[in-house]
């Protein structure tokens, strides 16, 4: 019994030890082409799983304890901290709406300029308002000409890979890479003469879309207030 007992303490050290190895091969494995985006996810799933396998065995055995503390409490370290991403990657998923195309304008979003995306429809919309009511157009006190150039430059600011822009049409397009599974969303940004006619006046419009997956945790959204403040 105590040669088992024994055993066990370095176990639940060594299933945190797998456990932070999952969460780390969980996203660059997708974002670097070693796996689909699909098995992505599974391996972050089980990053939990591990996790809390390993706290319990650190944890709910108190002979495991009695034996020495230091490597129960460091595999219960390891374990809890690892276990907080996927928790917090699902209190957010569960705090949004599963929707992944997020716009300023949801009835004539801005059109993409390589292909086309069509917009998902009204459900989408009235999901967006409701989760997101902050987001709407921006307008700049300049000319279309000027917030063009300004928009163009934002979007180089964030990092985005900007694939297309046309100044007389007022539209651009770019690319943004997020920084864990490396999904590549597209960016499309409408550049337009503000309401009212005032030649000095300009209205931003962008939209943010997913190329994977039916939810975005908020990306989208987090995305399109980025540069609205960084427009701004």
């Amino acid at each position: 019994m105590r040669a088992m007992l024994i055993w066990l303490r370095p176990l639940a050290v060594l299933l945190a030890l797998a456990a932070l190895i999952l969460l780390a091969l969980s996203g660059p494995g997708v974002r670097f082409g070693l796996w689909s985006y699909g098995t992505g996810f599974v391996v972050f799933r089980w990053t939990a799983y591990v996790a809390i396998a390993a706290a319990l065995v650190a944890l709910a055995i108190p002979k495991v304890r009695a034996l020495g503390i230091l490597l129960p409490m460091l595999a219960l370290v390891i374990s809890l901290a690892v276990l907080y991403v996927p928790l917090k990657f699902l209190q957010r998923a569960r705090a949004v709406p599963p929707i992944n195309d997020i716009t300023t304008d949801t009835q004539n979003p801005p059109r993409y300029m390589t292909t086309p995306r069509a917009y998902p429809g009204a459900e989408f919309a009235r999901q967006q308002r409701a989760a997101y009511p902050d987001i709407a157009p921006v307008i700049l006190p300049l000319p279309p000409r000027e917030a063009f150039a300004k928009a163009v430059a934002a979007a180089e600011a964030m990092g985005w890979e900007v694939v297309g822009r046309d100044p007389a049409a007022g539209t651009i397009e770019a690319v943004d890479t997020t920084r864990w599974f490396g999904f590549r969303d597209d960016i499309a940004i409408r550049v337009t003469p503000a309401p009212g006619g005032s030649p000095n006046l300009s209205q931003v419009d962008v939209r943010s879309k997913s190329r994977v997956g039916r939810g975005d945790v908020g990306t989208n959204a987090q995305r399109i207030r980025a540069y609205v403040e960084r427009l701004k």
